[in-house]
């Protein structure tokens, strides 16, 4: 059985060069760990343990002399070396790129790209339709523990993330280590119904199907339309990987022709997808801050340029009418969710790009401005939390520290979705509609709730949509703020 493939650290200059190198050491990797895998499946007695490593990427800094400090991303704060682990770089070749470019380009120093000792587990290296377990015995799956890597959650914790990384020796260049990237990976592909490769670099999440039905509709209708003009969209994916390309337009090689799934996953996504990856995902994330947190755990992976949530809320004020929207620009965390990984303490700014994006959007769809959109918009502090009947609790407690907070709506998701951007420096924000007001007595029943849902939702979409063009037009640098980075903040955005 050939050696386990090893290549020394080389020095790049040229950031597509490093590229190259750290696609050939991958490839080189994970057709070592699929080779010895398919002999080990076809009964095969392997002599020794399998391993194979990730490339890494590092750089040596020895000057405390500071990048520009208008900067957000694209650089280091000062002396040391720096590394991370890298994976997938078919999908995230253009993602790295960029970041090698940025590196050298503010720090005039070259890159180092070479073979980690940081293992691939073996489920790692699986193309997406490979399922292992299910074809060994029990006695075969027992004996793979002692012949290859298997995913260690050991290496996929959030310190980095969560400022409680202690470096010992290199400091980090990443927010995420190859392991924990690979691990979201296939927890999208799970939750989702849907391929990491089909994600957009705008998300919008929703907590009701409407959202999610109208999207598809509208989608549908934009792919039926031939004209180059109208618009960038090239293609519309649904849960099982079912691609529609835009009318006129030729199968990619890449399609898959798989089917819908019998039954939607917990979380499904729909992908608007353009050529550059600038497209809308959409995800029905259901009730609950659990399921929010549970997906941006994973989406942050991908690093999208933004996400924002749209869902009904219930308003708190008698000012307020049904179907009215509102824009968060504070919250107060009683999901519980985060309070580890995020101390209920710390403030979740707002974000000025993404909150004139969503004001602006509102105002386009309406038609309303000044005075006249105040009337529909309200801005204010959005409540999460976790009790779904939190009405029902003796002495009004929530109640009164909802009152003190000065909050105008509630909500179950909001606050996680915008403390996880926080979190994963991803930039975030919120617009709800107000569905029902249960202070004043105006609760959900059935028949008006659908009728409601029905007027509003394809509004509140479309404004959401409209919103993420606004977004899209305006520079990366310009977007990833610089309120996102904490004192010692790694160079990947």
């Amino acid at each position: 059985m050939p050696a386990s493939p090893f290549t020394p650290p080389q020095r790049f200059d040229d950031p597509l060069a490093a590229l190259t190198q750290v696609r050939a050491i991958y490839q080189q990797s994970v057709e070592y760990l699929r080779g010895a895998l398919d002999r080990f499946i076809s009964g095969e007695d392997l002599p020794q343990r399998v391993r194979a490593c990730y490339p890494f990427v590092r750089i040596r800094i020895a000057t405390v002399a500071r990048a520009d400090s208008r900067l957000s991303y694209g650089f280091v704060a000062g002396p040391g070396i720096f590394e991370t682990t890298l994976t997938r770089p078919d999908l995230f070749g253009n993602y790295y790129l960029e970041q090698f470019r940025l590196l050298i380009h503010n720090h005039q120093v070259s890159l180092e790209v070479g073979t980690s000792r940081q293992p691939i587990a073996a489920h790692f290296s699986l193309l997406e339709d490979d399922y292992l377990e299910g074809s060994l015995s029990a006695e075969r799956r027992l004996r793979m523990r002692d012949l290859f890597d298997l995913p260690d959650l050991g290496s996929m914790d959030d310190g980095i993330a969560n400022g409680t990384f202690e470096p010992r020796g290199s400091a980090p260049l990443a927010l995420f280590t190859a392991p924990r990237v690979d691990y979201s990976l296939h927890r999208l592909r799970h939750y989702s119904g849907t391929a990491p490769e089909h994600f957009q670099e705008f998300v919008l999440f929703t907590n009701y199907q409407f959202y999610i039905d109208e999207f598809v509709r509208l989608a549908r209708e934009l792919m039926a339309d031939p004209n180059p003009a109208s618009h960038d969209y090239i293609a519309f994916v649904e849960p099982g990987n079912v691609v529609t390309r835009r009318t006129g337009l030729a199968t990619d090689p890449g399609d898959t022709l798989d089917a819908a799934p019998p039954r939607l996953p917990q979380m499904p996504a729909y992908h608007l997808v353009r050529h550059d990856g600038a497209g809308i995902t959409m995800v029905n994330i259901g009730i609950g801050p659990a399921n929010a947190k549970t997906i941006t755990d994973h989406i942050a992976v991908l690093r999208p340029h933004a996400w924002i949530m749209l869902g009904h809320c219930a308003g708190l004020r008698t000012t307020q009418q049904l179907g009215d929207y509102v824009l968060a620009h504070g919250y107060v965390r009683e999901d519980h969710v985060l309070d580890e990984d995020l101390p209920p303490w710390v403030p979740i700014p707002a974000l000025a790009e993404v909150q004139l994006a969503l004001e602006a959007a509102v105002a386009d769809i309406t038609q309303l401005t000044g005075y006249e959109l105040k009337r529909i918009m309200r801005t204010g502090t959005v409540a999460s939390t976790d009790n779904r009947n939190w009405e029902l609790l003796p002495q009004q407690t929530p109640l009164r520290r909802f009152s003190q907070s000065r909050a105008i709506a509630l909500d179950m998701e909001s606050a996680t979705i915008a403390a996880n951007g926080f979190r994963f420096r991803v930039p975030y924000g919120t617009l709800l509609c107000v569905s029902d007001k249960p202070l004043q007595g105006e609760i959900k029943l059935p028949g008006m709730a659908n009728q409601f849902y029905r007027e509003r939702v394809d509004q509140h979409l479309r404004i959401g949509m409209r919103a993420i063009e606004l977004l899209r037009q305006q520079r990366s640098d310009q977007l990833h703020s610089r309120k996102l980075r904490s004192f010692s903040e790694v160079a990947f955005q």
